[in-house]
């Protein structure tokens, strides 16, 4: 690094592409700045801010990659820059800027479960780190910690900042149970052999560079992209009959799923939101029928939120096995009947091949194969274990939840994020033992770290505390990572996004772990195990 003569830190925040959404999580944004600051001219420097805030929008966030563009050719190229987060933000609004940045760069994030800046940092991570990109990270609670402090110091001193990831290990297979194994790379022969389609409804959600696959780095796996539009997959919700819509949702209400149904479409979930999530689900189903697709993501946000509801309460449903059947509008045969159709919120191709290997190995080895993505959103210690707060807008299957369906209820999502609403599937996971894992690409290859975690029941004063904190109409899950330390996860992940799925007990998710271990390191992966398997 050289000299930092000047003294000056510059720093940039991407924000959402959204304007409600900027305009609400401003307030926090600029808190966290400012507190920033404080560090940074505790050590003698001082922050300067790339981009001001817009009096007409009413939010100093990047709010496009147009913007961003825009002020990183005001950057200079060698200074250190922070890029600060505290609160979801679209990657490519700055990635370009990024990649030509010669100077060192910190990402930094508040540590809050209310202003996810953690989830949006660690989106900008996995990006950098896929484009090839040098960076430090940090994030704090307060930024008058210790932890925090003495990283930026070391930053601001040498360009760069290490954190402990001795939890981390390379995947051995002679190391490793051979049964488990063999059965693993059994599958993954089969996989490659028979080749799969995984259907795409429109690359790249919400910036994340990240969750795109390049072609040549899938087809090594044996799977193929479908590329799909999701004006065809709204074309296709027209099609769909309201007594078909209907007949969907009677069957939820049947197995005691809850609808906490109001009038107002601007702020209450609607009969009509409702309806139309079970023609998107029924065309879905129809369409993943038609093009043969072994598992299916909807991107959502962009186009489909000015159109329709969320897709939320259909990516559930989608995950689960057992589902409301949908059948050929031509033939009248059941579709996929018995089968989960694998779901990845938000396209991310990298939870998406997760989910198709994920989801058929499990039943290869006689357990349920019901997963799901979940976003790390936040965590705090909960007597003498540190319980993560696992949570997603969409996606969960009811088979996760304490009592099933019984266990799952809908409410809207919230006005600020999806004007025309829609219903999630709310719950709250069921105690027991998951596999975790990412798949994420570094160096130019396929790359996995996965390990266990134990799901907590907590007490319910502290799970409504804990989705007052997050986001109370999204699914949560209380996770115990076995063996890593908070901070050991957040220098090593790769991505906001972690996939999970449940095994009967401890030694069927460590059988699991290492079958899918072999599967994927067969499939050409470099396979990582994290924390006590």
């Amino acid at each position: 690094m050289k000299k930092n003569n000047s003294k000056i830190v510059y720093l940039v925040a991407s924000g959402d592409l959204r304007l409600s959404a900027n305009r609400a999580c401003e307030a926090a944004q600029a808190a966290m700045e400012k507190q920033i600051a404080a560090a940074v001219a505790r050590e003698g420097y001082r922050i300067q801010r790339a981009h001001p805030f817009d009096p007409v929008k009413r939010h100093g966030f990047i709010d496009s990659q147009k913007r961003g563009m825009e002020v990183f050719r005001g950057i200079p190229a060698d200074e250190p820059l922070i890029v600060a987060e505290a609160v979801w933000q679209y990657s490519h609004h700055v990635l370009p800027g990024l990649t030509t940045h010669r100077g060192p760069i910190l990402t930094v994030a508040n540590w809050s479960g209310e202003w996810p800046g953690l989830v949006g940092m660690l989106n900008i991570n996995g990006c950098l780190t896929k484009a090839g990109v040098k960076f430090s990270t940090l994030w704090s609670e307060n930024f008058t910690d210790e932890f925090f402090l003495s990283g930026l110091r070391r930053w601001l001193k040498t360009g760069a900042v290490r954190h402990d990831t001795s939890h981390v290990r390379r995947f051995v297979t002679a190391k490793a149970p051979a049964g488990a194994v063999a059965a693993g790379v059994k599958f993954a022969c089969e996989l490659r052999g028979a080749k799969a389609i995984m259907g795409i409804f429109d690359e790249g959600c919400m910036g994340m560079y990240n969750a795109i696959i390049p072609d040549e780095l899938l087809h090594a796996t044996g799977v193929f992209k479908e590329r799909l539009s999701q004006s065809a997959l709204y074309a296709k919700m027209l099609m769909v009959s309201d007594a078909d819509a209907q007949a969907a949702f009677n069957w939820l209400v049947e197995r005691g799923m809850k609808f906490q149904l109001g009038s107002d479409p601007k702020t209450e979930l609607t009969r009509k939101q409702v309806l139309t999530q079970c023609k998107m689900y029924i065309a879905a189903v129809r369409m993943a029928g038609e093009f043969g697709c072994d598992c299916i993501g909807i991107q959502y946000q962009q186009g489909l939120k000015d159109l329709c509801p969320a897709s939320d309460l259909a990516e559930g449903l989608l995950n689960n096995t057992d589902r409301p059947p949908v059948r050929d509008e031509v033939t009248g045969c059941e579709l996929f009947a018995g089968q989960a159709v694998p779901h990845f919120n938000e396209v991310d191709e990298c939870a998406g091949l997760d989910a198709l290997v994920t989801y058929r190995l499990w039943r290869k080895l006689g357990f349920d194969g019901a997963t799901t993505l979940h976003d790390i959103r936040w965590g705090r210690q909960y007597r003498d274990a540190y319980v993560w707060v696992l949570l997603i807008s969409g996606a969960v299957p009811p088979s996760h939840f304490v009592g099933g369906y019984r266990g799952a209820s809908s409410e809207r999502q919230p006005p600020v994020y999806f004007p025309l609403g829609g219903g999630t599937v709310k719950g709250v996971s069921k105690p027991g033992w998951i596999v975790w894992s990412r798949v994420f690409i570094e160096d130019g290859k396929l790359k996995m770290d996965t390990g266990l975690a134990e799901v907590v029941k907590l007490p319910d004063a502290e799970t409504a505390e804990r989705w007052r904190l997050t986001t109370s109409q999204w699914p949560i899950m209380h996770a115990v990572l076995q063996g890593i330390t908070r901070d050991q996860m957040m220098a090593r992940h790769k991505a906001n996004h972690i996939q999970v799925a449940y095994a009967p007990d401890r030694a069927g998710a460590r059988k699991a772990l290492y079958a899918k271990a072999g599967a994927m390191n067969e499939l050409g992966f470099e396979v990582s195990l994290c924390g006590e398997i």
